[in-house]
């Protein structure tokens, strides 16, 4: 296992490679919480602020799940989801490195391409994706993956128009290089949040000290502009780092007041949901689920690692929605609608070991999720027609 040869780097400026332009440029993890944003180009102003709304409506204490369908299945170790503006979905193949697209509505499969310079192993492959929040004019998806030396962040240049599967993806621009990689612990959710930034979910790659060292990008939860520069209004302005003290983040949403959720995966004891607030310290070596120690900020939810193993969030209907893969199932939590207060009621599992491992969730618009199985992940029992993406209907 690799462990902490960055440690030493400034995140701020060492690590970042901000390309000239689109094709320019060159575990275990979990998906995307919330659907990409389709808006104005991006500002550099600070994080997007949780405030009370006369709007947020709260959530039953009792929820319910239905599966409507199966979009498609046959999918090889998918990993990151992401939504386009029509309605049709990207999912990446954490060991093949391929990226593909499938029809919102038949569920029809089309091979964008391989992305270049993927190394899986382990935890790591191909990991999150996400689609650009200004796709209408720039076509540009980005990636997490894990290479030879490191995990990084590149973006592509997606050529609709193209007429030959697996020729449709430009070549890779990295923006943001040199995050620790590591046999485990890779992190590799990304997600552009409502201020059109992009946020990423990064693992301490098993040596936990990293978590705690905010020169080092591992352990962290990253915020950068499109291009991979850090903000003014990140806890230090010339550093990508977000928060800081986690051991593994998998899953990343934002609810209806914009507040940022994050999933992380545990040790042996204590798998978490946290409400991440901006400089943040999750606590990570030093603590595992709630603690109450000074200086650290405990989780809103845990889970014994047997019951969850979280990886993708998603938010819809007043809760946030966590797929569980040891746990094999879809955790509901709903959320009470005010700061720092702990959930509405308590966490309710639903399709427990009826799909197997589960991997990302994504919202879909209304009361409907995305699900995307994970039983091909070398961990999982694949049964026929895995994995698959299922569309549930949620309150």
């Amino acid at each position: 296992m690799r462990r902490g040869r960055v440690a030493a780097l400034a995140v701020g400026s060492l690590l970042l490679t901000a390309g000239c332009g689109p094709g320019n440029g060159s575990g275990d993890t979990a998906g995307v919480g919330g659907r990409t944003p389709s808006r104005p180009a991006p500002s550099s102003s600070g994080p997007p602020s949780a405030s009370p709304s006369p709007s947020v409506s709260l959530a039953p204490a009792k929820g319910s799940v239905k599966v409507v369908t199966t979009l498609t299945g046959g999918l090889d170790s998918p990993w990151g989801l992401a939504e386009l503006p029509d309605g049709d979905l990207l999912v990446s193949s954490r060991d093949k490195g391929t990226i593909t697209r499938v029809d919102g509505r038949t569920g029809k499969k089309t091979l964008l391409g391989s992305v270049p310079g993927v190394a899986a192993g382990g935890e790591g492959g191909l990991l999150g994706i996400a689609v650009s929040p200004t796709y209408g004019t720039d076509h540009l998806v980005y990636a997490y993956f894990t290479t030879a030396s490191d995990n990084r962040i590149a973006r592509m240049q997606y050529d609709e128009n193209g007429t030959t599967p697996g020729r449709l993806l430009g070549a890779p621009d990295t923006i943001l290089r040199g995050i620790p990689k590591g046999s485990v612990h890779n992190g590799g959710r990304i997600a552009f949040g409502p201020d059109h930034m992009l946020y990423a979910g990064t693992g301490d790659t098993g040596d936990g000290g990293l978590a705690q060292d905010k020169k080092s990008p591992a352990g962290k939860i990253l915020r950068m502009t499109p291009d991979g520069q850090p903000l003014h209004g990140n806890p230090e302005a010339d550093s990508v780092v977000y928060s800081y003290g986690h051991r593994n983040v998998q899953g990343l949403a934002w609810d209806e007041r914009k507040q940022l959720w994050a999933s992380e995966l545990g040790q042996d004891t204590w798998d978490e949901l946290n409400r991440i607030v901006p400089g943040g310290n999750y606590g990570w070596p030093g603590a595992e689920g709630k603690s109450g120690k000074k200086g650290f900020i405990d989780p809103v939810a845990q889970w014994k690692t047997s019951e969850a193993s979280p990886s993708g969030i998603a938010f819809a209907e007043g809760s946030i929605w966590m797929a569980g893969l040891r746990g094999e199932r879809l955790w509901r939590i709903p959320l009470s609608g005010k700061e720092d207060a702990e959930p509405l009621a308590a966490p309710q599992p639903f399709l427990e070991g009826k799909y197997g491992r589960l991997r990302t969730v994504l919202a879909a618009g209304g009361n409907r999720l995305w699900l995307v199985t994970s039983n091909t992940d070398t961990r999982g029992t694949p049964k026929p027609g895995d994995d698959r993406i299922l569309v549930l209907e949620v309150r």
